[in-house]
């Protein structure tokens, strides 16, 4: 008894906030009410900024890594790219989708049907490799600053991937218990790593300028290696895509639109108020972020040696952490170490912040997660133990990651550039379509360079995308045969033609819409009553269903009622699959008559295993032993369950 209790007390913790009711969701993914009530943008700025600030920990290091002496002239590039690029095309995301969708929902409108989901599971794919890479990465990075620092090293050295195991699951675990606070733990964080990187920064800048040689010495660097002006900027051109993690951010803070504080007059078709705040948050973290990638790049390069940014060098992963010992003493260096320490840790908060928001968003919807999917806690334990897959794989290593990374985040971008495009020229606006066209093909090229570059992390993308879809399969086949009707509705002429019949035993007959004469229904209604051996007196009414697009797993029924070549009464609907929609009716109308009704079939002709196959697809096919399954799973009680009649 007591272990029972206690089962039940942990299932209903694990699955609190989760709504009952189909085409709801709950927990982060959940959509806040366009009221003014939210928080102020500028502190959900700082939850945005934890994955986009805190790339400031390693970026200077991999953009050294990557562009060389070149790293300040393909910083530069990627900061107009970031805000002649990303930044309009995320400022028009969150006009086109305000309740927190992102680009992801914008592309789904424009496909139908099978194509449209399976395109939103491709780009989903992407989306998991950026926010979990998020995670594991920013763990990873974590950890190497508290090895690196000089009075952990000789303790911490060798042990990178359980500490990283270890961080990632505190992080898990601050989602299991609430994530109420995150947003002022986040405003602390971002408020105090910004503020040390000035320090950092300024000092970094000042020791060039007391330094002259420096730059001399970096100019003459730069002739040497790569000659004239113009084919510096032509290589830094070409190897500003591997800068790319300098980008990311962008889709999270669209995906926090929700949680941003609104304006009196907003209302939830036109939330004018949170776009305008959310088009603030996202200029004014751009413009914060591309000041800091361009100091950051050209200090480090300047005052840190070649060699330290190389794997196993004291700059790997942590060049603005270098800068802090050298020049601001062990003391400040380790404020700062732990400083970045914890806001790498947390950047993870952000990223599961966008999982939670996305997955609940499409999944369950599309009866491709199960239905426990929609509540927080079971989703924080599914992406913790990934993450800790994620890690292991790649052993806690930042420079391994940053491919996957990179490559999320840019395929993100793209197809956001591309579904703002296209917007744009379905509203007619022929400047900004050309405008967003040419950003489009720039983070095209961008992406093709990456991937060109570093395969492993397509290649990683593509194990999420086929996980992804894998999984949502397997979840769409089990959940195959369960109701999916989120409410029924009857007009006054369905409602009419059941009192007429609740006093007698209510017969509805399954007709597949043909030419719908008057022989059609006079046929099929011979044929029934002789299959079935029905009393020439008793009522028999038409139940028709129309497939829209079978593709959508749960919809509301609306049924029609109508009266044809004056004698035959029908019932129409419309849903994504026959034999689902047939049970509902059949649910609603037993719980509103108090009578059990009875349907009846013609077996459908054909292989079973053809017709099952047209089921799943095309929500057509075996419809008398799927309408019956369907009732059976609703319904465990044999004397209360619907009576289905197939000859």
């Amino acid at each position: 008894m007591a272990t029972s209790v206690r089962t039940d007390r942990l299932r209903a913790w694990m699955l609190e906030g989760l709504t009952d009711r189909p085409g709801e969701r709950s927990g982060p993914g959940g959509q806040a009410p366009a009221s003014p009530k939210g928080q102020r943008w500028w502190r959900v700025m700082c939850l945005t900024g934890l994955d986009y600030f805190s790339t400031l920990g390693y970026q200077p290091g991999i953009a050294a890594l990557a562009a060389g002496l070149l790293s300040p002239l393909a910083t530069i590039v990627l900061v107009v790219l970031t805000l002649f690029g990303a930044l309009p095309v995320y400022r028009r995301v969150a006009e086109e989708s305000p309740h927190g969708e992102g680009s992801i929902a914008m592309l789904e409108r424009l496909l139908t049907f099978w194509k449209s989901k399976l395109f939103v599971l491709t780009l989903l794919g992407f989306a998991a490799t950026d926010f979990l890479i998020t995670i594991t990465l920013s763990a990873a990075d974590a950890t190497a600053h508290m090895v690196e620092n000089p009075h952990l090293t000789d303790g911490l050295k060798g042990h990178e991937v359980l500490i990283t195991l270890i961080l990632v699951a505190l992080l898990g675990a601050v989602f299991l218990k609430g994530f109420g606070e995150a947003i002022g733990v986040a405003v602390v964080l971002v408020g105090t790593y910004l503020a040390l990187n000035v320090v950092v920064v300024a000092t970094g800048l000042w020791q060039v300028i007391t330094h002259p040689h420096v730059v001399t010495d970096w100019t003459t660097a730069l002739t040497a290696e790569h000659g004239n002006p113009l084919m510096m900027v032509a290589i830094a051109l070409i190897v500003f895509p591997k800068l790319a993690l300098g980008l990311s951010g962008f889709e999270t803070g669209v995906a926090v639109m929700p949680h941003i504080e609104g304006a009196p007059g907003d209302s939830e078709e036109k939330p004018a108020g949170r776009i305008r705040r959310t088009k603030k948050l996202l200029t004014t973290a751009a413009v914060i972020m591309s000041v800091f990638l361009i100091t950051s790049s050209f200090i480090t390069t300047l005052l840190i040696p070649e060699k330290a940014f190389k794997p196993g060098g004291a700059a790997n992963g942590r060049a603005l952490a270098y800068l802090a010992h050298e020049y601001l003493g062990s003391a400040f260096g380790t404020v700062y170490d732990a400083s970045t320490i914890l806001i790498l840790w947390f950047a993870g908060a952000s990223a599961m912040a966008g999982l939670l928001n996305l997955m609940p968003r499409y999944l369950p919807r599309y009866g491709m997660a199960p239905h426990w999917a929609r509540a927080v806690r079971p989703m924080v334990i599914v992406f913790t133990l990934v993450a800790f897959l994620v890690t292991w794989i790649f052993h806690a290593s930042v420079d391994a990651q940053g491919g996957a990374y990179a490559t999320g985040v840019l395929v993100l971008i793209t197809s956001a550039a591309v579904a703002v495009t296209i917007a744009a020229r379905r509203a007619g606006q022929r400047g900004w379509t050309i405008a967003f066209g040419v950003i489009a093909a720039v983070f095209v090229y961008t992406s093709a360079v990456n991937v060109a570059e570093r395969p492993d992390g397509v290649k990683i993308g593509a194990c999420f995308i086929a996980g992804i879809m894998g999984l949502s399969l397997l979840s769409r086949l089990a959940r195959l045969f369960e109701l999916r009707v989120t409410d029924v509705e009857l007009d006054d002429t369905a409602q009419r033609f059941l009192r007429d019949t609740a006093t007698r035993t209510i017969r509805f007959i399954a007709n597949e819409p043909d030419s719908r004469d008057a022989t059609e229904y006079c046929d099929k209604i011979e044929q029934i009553r002789d299959d079935n051996d029905i009393p020439p007196g008793d009522d028999l009414i038409f139940v028709e269903v129309t497939v829209l697009d079978p593709s959508e797993f749960e919809s509301g029924l609306r049924v029609r009622g109508e009266v044809l070549h004056g004698r035959y009464r029908i019932l129409t609907m419309e849903s994504p699959t026959v034999a689902n929609a047939l049970a509902a009716l059949l649910l609603h109308v037993r719980d509103t008559t108090g009578r059990r009704p009875h349907i009846y079939f013609e077996w459908t002709e054909g292989n079973p295993m053809a017709n099952f196959l047209r089921f799943f697809l095309f929500g057509q096919g075996e419809v008398a032993p799927v309408t019956r399954e369907v009732l059976r799973e609703a319904e465990p009680d044999r004397t209360r369950r619907p009576h289905v009649h197939a000859a």
